[in-house]
């Protein structure tokens, strides 16, 4: 069955739709152009790194790089048991909600219920049709302001995964650097054990003095405190990861290991693709791109608005109206809605701008880092092969009284300070490389593509 509008009811609506058609072709507002951004051609503290621009990308599994399947199967878990990520996911989910609401209203509602019909506005019931024509784009803005805070969002979770990773990589690091300690700290308290022993005995047949014993004990009693320190900093690092994989602590275990990670090179890229490479400068960047639609909704809402209304009513039939609203006078509330977006939009600039910069600084400081601990390295090992040597050679002049026992303690202390060295300059060094990656952005890409940059001429 077909139904007839009143003639002057499709007048109105062949003038608005031709009107609408006008305005879909120019939204207001600024078409949306990526700002430039201070680029370096080349990242200052390269050294080594200087050619890396032809190296492998990192893996979007980089910590894989490290070699240790333990470690691997530990982070594999993080995004999809840690429950601060699954926070960060639901928010990802509630953008991406409301960018379906805004796009709801760029089409005609439906409903069934009370109309208002004929010409003295009578009540009647049946199904009723409304629709805001988008003259100058509000709406269109309005979706597009969503879409890039959605993608923003998503943009954050994949930061704070990058970064849970990363602190969940370090925190294993420190465990098995404890696991090291303790294995160190057992063999002093041993042979500490056993110095306070011979020295006891020395004292007893008139060869040491009671000073000898006292001291002896004192460093013996030392290193048990230091052994259980570790291992009570050990749990609370075990601990610490059981939550970041969204267990409780007293359901997970790490057993202990031998610490033999190799701290692996890391090609830094070239700085023109740090841009898509760290999510927090995409995220950054789709913020910006939202305040920019959000100025053309702000000055749609100075313009006029139409919205169209149609009904079939079960008493008095088809029924149609047009409603056209503008703002005459406002005491000024649209233009200071229009003026904060502009300025919103300013501060988002800003902000990117100044995310790039942190940016390209955490590179820098990562590359200077990880290069002035390398070297380091070397001249930890050669001191603490020479502590070694010094304690075993030491040890041994006392046994044939040519040495003090003060000269076997002060050399048996430097032993285990050298070793303890050793383990922390490496666990700096695996810190720095994670840190490095971390500022290159991991294994993370843009998933779409970048939107044009704007240069001035």
């Amino acid at each position: 069955m077909s139904v007839r509008m009143p003639p002057r009811a499709w007048r109105v609506a062949l003038v608005t739709l031709g009107v609408s058609f006008i305005g879909a072709c120019a939204p207001v507002g600024p078409d949306y152009v990526r700002p430039s951004a201070p680029v370096p051609a080349a990242y200052k503290e390269s050294g080594a790194h200087a050619s890396s621009g032809a190296q492998a990308a990192i893996s979007a599994r980089w910590w894989e790089i490290y070699g240790d399947p333990a470690l691997d199967a530990l982070v594999s878990q993080v995004a999809v048991s840690n429950q601060s990520l699954a926070a960060a996911a639901a928010r990802v989910r509630e953008a991406q909600a409301l960018v379906q609401v805004a796009s709801g209203a760029s089409v005609p509602a439906v409903s069934a219920g009370t109309l208002k019909s004929g010409r003295k506005n009578e009540n009647d019931f049946g199904l009723g049709v409304s629709w805001e024509l988008d003259l100058w784009g509000r709406i269109r803005r309005d979706v597009e302001a969503h879409r890039a805070a959605a993608d923003a969002s998503a943009d954050d979770l994949a930061a704070a995964t990058l970064s849970m990773q990363a602190q969940l990589v370090q925190s294993y690091f420190a465990l098995r650097q404890d696991d090291a300690l303790i294995v160190l700290l057992q063999q002093s308290a041993e042979a500490s054990d056993q110095w306070h022993r011979m020295v006891g005995n020395q004292y007893a047949q008139g060869q040491a003095s009671s000073a000898n014993v006292a001291e002896a004990l004192m460093r013996a009693s030392t290193a048990q405190m230091q052994l259980a320190d570790t291992r009570s900093a050990r749990a609370q690092l075990e601990h610490a990861i059981a939550v970041m994989l969204g267990k409780a602590p007293a359901d997970f275990a790490i057993a202990p290991a031998a610490f033999d990670v190799q701290v692996p090179a890391i090609p830094a890229g070239v700085p023109a693709t740090l841009l898509e490479r760290r999510p927090d400068v995409a995220a950054s960047e789709r913020r910006m791109a939202a305040a920019s639609a959000r100025i053309g909704v702000a000055r749609a809402e100075a313009l006029p608005t139409i919205n169209l209304a149609a009904g079939i009513g079960i008493l008095r039939g088809p029924t149609g109206t047009a409603d056209v609203r503008a703002p005459l006078f406002t005491g000024g509330r649209l233009q200071a809605q229009a003026v904060n977006a502009s300025e919103a939009y300013n501060e988002a600039v800003a902000n990117y701008r100044q995310t790039v910069l942190d940016a390209f600084r955490e590179v820098e400081d990562g590359l200077v880092i990880t290069s002035t601990l390398s070297g380091a390295a070397e001249l930890q090992d050669r001191a603490a092969a020479a502590a070694n040597e010094s304690d075993r050679v030491t040890r041994n002049q006392y046994r044939e009284g040519v040495a003090d026992y003060s000269a076997v303690v002060e050399a048996a202390n430097a032993s285990l300070d050298a070793g303890r060295g050793e383990l922390q300059l490496r666990v700096r060094r695996l810190d720095a490389s994670v840190n490095l990656i971390m500022a290159l952005g991991g294994g993370w890409s843009s998933p779409s593509p970048p939107v044009p940059e704007h240069r001035s001429p």
